[in-house]
């Protein structure tokens, strides 16, 4: 069979866990053709990645899942609390908790969700079986990639173990740290994992999940907290708390906490193994009873009672013990000519910062539409291919280097080994606390550093004097019918088939007529590629008298904690319904799909210019092939 007479698709996709599935669903509301080659037959039942940050969860909501969230997937992690010393107290009071129930971060959602990684895959799987564009192929293995300057050529063998052959515009590898691409294809082109942190990190550690099953009288009769009057909830409630604990203990750190919703009753416990240890003979059942099992042996003295209690070993089902190496790494180069990688391909995390499935969603956010970009417009020009790509990845690892910068301070504070130091510790965040204002910084976590900002580097799609590259906060709004509403679902709402959207906010809805007139000129300036009727006007005073669904006024916290979208979660704290004012800095903003702003202006001379690069930048007029 000659090449041109292959299966022709436009992006070719290896690996359909979260990064992978997030991407084709992404693609495919931007009605791009895309191919999915899973290896597995089914999706895993092993729970892996159990939390997800805010930018995850408005990934999720972007692709129409937040009904889902909390009813489905997961629910809100709570606090982050960091507990010294060496005895096995999981109600040990924390020297320092970070609150991540709160809305803090500038998503208008919680800091992070505990969810329930394979229902978090079907509910992608949904998305992408919910478009035509989109091809899952479970059960498929790659067993050779070649490419020349107009295709990737990809052989592969099917569920049935036939070898069938498909060609694609891009090839982009989701297939993890040791998958088929960067291993067997990327590797020998010169890509390969590189430091890009001053602090070295490999480590292995043993990671746990435990279903749960309520004790009850019935059950457990000589369970000793029943004549105390606990219920089975209480009990549950006692030996397994809320929240996620950091346990750093210098002989043995370690991190436990709940995950899934909270009727699945899941508990993952991660422990580190030292340099002179075997981890799967630390991951035995005999070796966990000496490990773990302290941490639900409770000192009768906590309940007036004579002996200890323990929870009961046979209400405990254990799903997953197994010891995983862990690095902080990033390939030197995420893109080769016509073949990418992303998520765990691209980089590793380590434990401590729950980043490892939301790197992977930012990766997909930020190259998918890139991708329909150069699928739509440029299918052929190899130039404006690396160049956009380049752009891409060099983006993202400014981001990338932020997060493990958090991640590796979260790793500090649990993994100090030396007892002077981690009592200096302790007495450090004890003192420093006593001042509301850093205790406030210190409760904020990771978000205390805002909204990421980029730097702008040659070729980044963003116009840095109108203060492009900066992440985009979502606040609530409220349209003239009284209904809540994410300002993202109003911005990129699904019907819009442009690639950059445009919004207005205005302080005072006086000001519509006038904006109504430069909307018309934007629709001509840009050829169509902004429609004066799709975009939204937010307005921080009250709108109820303006029959127009495109105008929507500022909702507050309480009116979205009395709405349908509050269901489930808690109630917004901290929450600053003038984020996008104080980020945005422009009546007029111009946004990528990724959530990033590409120019704001106030002025419609700047408007129009800003109009200009962006279709200079779709169509990149300002490179020849």
């Amino acid at each position: 069979m000659e090449r041109k007479d292959w299966e022709t698709t436009d992006i070719l996709i290896c690996g359909c866990g979260p990064t992978g599935a997030m991407l084709s669903a992404l693609l495919g509301q931007m009605n791009i053709p895309n191919v999915v080659l899973e290896r597995e037959a089914n999706i895993t039942t092993d729970p892996r990645g159990i939390a997800l940050d805010e930018d995850g969860i408005r990934a999720l909501q972007g692709l129409g899942l937040y009904k889902s969230i909390y009813t489905e997937i997961g629910t809100c992690m709570g606090k982050f609390n960091f507990i010294s010393g060496t005895g096995a107290n999981l109600s040990k009071e924390a020297f320092l908790a970070m609150d991540y129930a709160t809305t803090a971060g500038g998503t208008g959602h919680v800091g992070y969700i505990c969810h329930k990684q394979p229902a978090l895959e079907r509910k992608l799987r949904d998305v992408m079986g919910a478009h035509e564009s989109c091809s899952l192929r479970s059960g498929s293995t790659v067993i050779d990639l070649e490419e020349d300057d107009s295709w990737t050529y990809c052989t592969y063998r099917d569920a049935e173990g036939t070898e069938r052959k498909i060609r694609a515009r891009f090839f982009v590898g989701s297939d993890g740290k040791t998958g088929y691409t960067r291993k067997q294809y990327l590797e020998k082109k010169g890509v390969f994992l590189e430091r890009v942190t001053d602090v070295l990190y490999d480590e292995t550690w043993v990671a746990l999940n435990w279903e749960i099953t309520l004790p009850t009288p019935q059950t457990h009769p000589d369970f000793p907290l029943w004549k105390l009057g606990y219920t089975p909830e209480q009990v549950y409630d006692a030996f397994f708390p809320s929240g996620f604990r950091f346990l750093c203990n210098p002989s043995r750190p370690a991190v436990c906490g709940r995950f899934g919703l909270p009727s699945d009753r899941l508990w993952r416990f991660e422990f580190f193994v030292r340099p002179d240890e075997d981890g799967h003979y630390l991951a035995t059942r005999e070796m966990l009873q000496k490990i773990v099992f302290p941490y639900i042996t409770h000192d009768g003295s906590r309940y007036s009672l004579p002996g200890d209690v323990q929870f009961p070993e046979d209400c405990i089902k254990t799903l997953r013990s197994r010891p995983f190496a862990f690095s902080a790494r990033s390939c030197n180069v995420w893109a080769k000519d016509r073949v990418i990688l992303c998520g765990d391909s691209a980089h590793v995390f380590p434990p401590f910062g729950g980043q490892g499935i939301a790197s992977g969603f930012r990766d997909a956010l930020s190259l998918g539409w890139r991708l329909a970009m150069l699928c739509r417009y440029h299918p052929s020009n190899t130039q404006v291919h690396h160049s956009v790509l380049r752009a891409w990845y060099l983006e993202r690892k400014q981001q990338l280097e932020q997060s493990l910068a958090a991640t590796i301070e979260n790793g500090k504070f649990v993994t100090e080994s030396q007892p002077l130091k981690a009592s200096a510790r302790d007495w450090y965040f004890w003192l420093v606390q006593f001042v509301p204002s850093w205790r406030r910084q210190l409760e904020l976590g990771r978000r205390r550093n805002g909204m990421v900002r980029y730097r702008y580097l040659d070729s980044m799609p963003f116009l840095p004097d109108m203060n492009g590259g900066v992440n985009l906060p979502q606040v609530y709004g409220k349209t003239s019918n009284g209904e809540v509403v994410f300002t993202d679902d109003i911005i990129f709402r699904s019907q819009k088939e442009g690639l950059f959207q445009m919004f207005v906010y205005l302080h005072s809805d006086k000001e519509l007529a006038g904006v109504r007139k430069v909307l018309q000129e934007v629709e001509q300036l840009s050829k169509g590629t902004i429609l004066a009727n799709n975009v939204p006007i937010i307005v921080e005073e009250s709108v109820t008298d303006v029959q127009d669904p495109n105008v929507i006024a500022l909702a507050t916290g309480d009116e979205f904690a009395s709405s349908p979208l509050c269901d489930r979660r808690p109630e917004p704290m901290l929450y600053d319904q003038f984020a996008l004012r104080k980020e945005v800095r422009g009546r007029y903003c111009i946004v990528r799909p990724d959530r990033f702003i590409f120019a704001a202006c106030n002025d419609t001379k700047a408007l129009h210019g800003a109009i200009r690069s962006m279709l200079a930048y779709l169509h990149q007029t300002g490179l020849q092939s």
